[in-house]
């Protein structure tokens, strides 16, 4: 009876070994696939001069109504419009159900006289024509562009031509009465 009990109590010992054991190698299997695994992971990040364009923030304060102005983010134009009374009631008169894509004014702005949008034709990427003075700016007032003739109103929608949706507007937030942070 006292080698059973032995024998018992060495098998105990052999079994707790070889759990710890087992523990042991899972658990530097595991530490060695983190350790793999994380570059691979963390390569998929934006790179740091990557997220410094992320977003960008806009003193309007120079801008007089009727102006506008054009800045880079991402590597695209976005165009800021202070746009006049005509052109925001041209805008807000548009029958939506007659656009090729509806949207109404409201949902394009968050302050009536500031329009932003990123200023790249929807068709095939060229830059509307229509933020300088003088340039020609459509059958409707706001963009015109040149590569195939669509022609954007005072709210960036598409109106006549090819482009199948209105001028993209990317996140954006007012920051203060004068100043936008987009991105």
């Amino acid at each position: 009876m006292a080698d059973a009990t032995q024998s018992s109590g060495g098998d105990e010992e052999k079994t707790g070994r070889r759990d710890f054991l087992n523990y042991l190698a899972i658990a530097t299997g595991a530490v060695g696939a983190g350790a793999f695994l994380w570059p691979v992971i963390d390569s998929m990040n934006p790179a740091r001069d990557v997220l410094a364009l992320a977003s960008t923030e806009v003193d309007l304060s120079p801008v007089e109504v009727g102006q506008a102005i054009t800045i880079t983010w991402r590597g695209k134009p976005v165009f800021i419009r202070h746009r006049t009374e005509e052109e925001i009631e041209a805008a807000r008169s548009v029958d939506i159900a007659s656009l090729p894509d509806p949207q109404a004014d409201e949902e394009r702005v968050q302050q009536a006289p500031w329009l932003v949008m990123v200023g790249v034709c929807t068709h095939l990427g060229c830059v509307p024509l229509g933020q300088k003075q003088g340039e020609p700016k459509g059958d409707f007032g706001g963009w015109f562009c040149p590569c195939h003739g669509s022609h954007y109103d005072t709210s960036g929608r598409i109106r006549k031509g090819p482009a199948p949706e209105n001028l993209h507007v990317p996140g954006y937030e007012f920051t203060s009465d004068t100043s936008v942070l987009i991105g």
